[in-house]
């Protein structure tokens, strides 16, 4: 039996985490426990932050962002307009802010999209900047690790599946 869990008790990002950029403005969704977040660059593009839950285990999330300008062919479009580390950052905070409003979740996963021809490689660019900026930013109660091209974060005393 766990001891009475609460969002405190488990906070994803360490306590002196501050983002160290500015960040775009968040269009959080209508309802506190939506899943659905948007934010507009400076340069014009639109992404979208969205989070699924796993099909196994209601408290594992699948983090899924992307592109939704129409000027790029698919969803998952390297952008190169030189606004990479401001989005990282308002991906972060919206993680942040996610987890605030689903305080039980146990687990976080991303997969980024390879560049071009690049599928052999163990993990995707977009996974090992998510990964990097993870591993900074992270409370000690949370793990992170690189899984081929798939990052994972979880909670220490929930083991890994």
């Amino acid at each position: 039996m766990f001891a009475q869990e609460k969002n405190e008790d488990f906070p994803l990002f360490r306590h002196d985490y501050q983002p160290v950029l500015p960040l775009y403005y968040i269009e959080e969704p209508g309802i506190p426990s939506g899943c659905d977040y948007y934010f507009n660059t400076s340069s014009g593009l639109k992404y979208e932050v969205l989070f699924a839950k796993k099909k196994d285990n209601y408290l594992c999330n699948i983090i899924n962002f992307s592109v939704l300008n129409e000027e790029f062919d698919d969803e998952y479009s390297e952008t190169n307009r030189g606004e990479l580390y401001r989005v990282i950052a308002t991906v972060a905070e919206i993680i942040r802010i996610y987890h605030e409003r689903h305080s039980y979740s146990t687990r976080y996963e991303f997969s980024g999209e390879f560049k071009d021809q690049n599928e052999h490689g163990q993990a995707s660019k977009r996974s090992m900047l998510f990964y990097n900026k993870g591993f900074k930013i992270l409370h000690p109660a949370w793990k992170i690790i690189l899984h081929e091209n798939r990052v994972v974060v979880f909670r220490k005393n929930h083991l890994y599946e």
